[in-house]
């Protein structure tokens, strides 16, 4: 049970603990592709966007930070505008608590608000419990890239999962 979760507009205060958790994969894991820790000041780059549309929720329960969701752009080109990359990081301490569906459910209800047509995730194929959760929400996987990325030593792949929405409000 995620008992309580909130979803809250990232904000300066969060980032320090939006970059514990998400350096905590860049250490330890093929599941982001940096192979350097991020500073805040990277983290504030990556995280806090000045277009509305592309927004950070900070994903608390119990007032504590346990992960964050994102969309992003997915390409900087107007006809994309529609679409939107989707992420989510969980806290390790977190992970395997079945969190992940419902802030996949809430990020696709904000997504359809804020007008996008199509979510787009892109995954190491490595992560197998993410890309299990993505199939299991409706995603399905449209591609794969071989040996995209190199990290700890070995060549990486990506799979990219779609879900069409259906909202078609400009």
């Amino acid at each position: 049970m995620t008992n309580s979760l909130e979803f809250v507009d990232m904000e300066e205060r969060h980032l320090p603990s939006v970059q514990a958790i998400y350096n905590y994969y860049v250490a330890n894991t093929t599941i982001s592709f940096h192979t350097q820790a991020q500073t805040l000041e990277e983290m504030r780059k990556n995280v806090i966007n000045s277009n509305p549309r592309y927004r950070t929720y900070v994903i608390e329960r119990e007032e504590a930070v346990i992960g964050y969701a994102l969309f992003t752009k997915h390409k900087d080109k107007q006809a994309y505008d529609t679409t939107a990359e989707v992420t989510i990081y969980m806290d390790p301490n977190h992970v395997g608590q079945k969190i992940g569906p419902e802030v996949l459910a809430f990020l696709e209800g904000k997504a359809l608000e804020l007008g996008f047509h199509a979510l787009v995730a892109t995954i190491c194929t490595e992560n197998e419990r993410s890309i299990r959760m993505f199939e299991r929400s409706g995603y399905v996987r449209c591609a794969l890239f071989k040996e995209i990325g190199f990290k700890f030593d070995r060549w990486l792949d990506i799979a990219s999962y779609q879900k069409i929405l259906g909202n078609a409000r400009q």
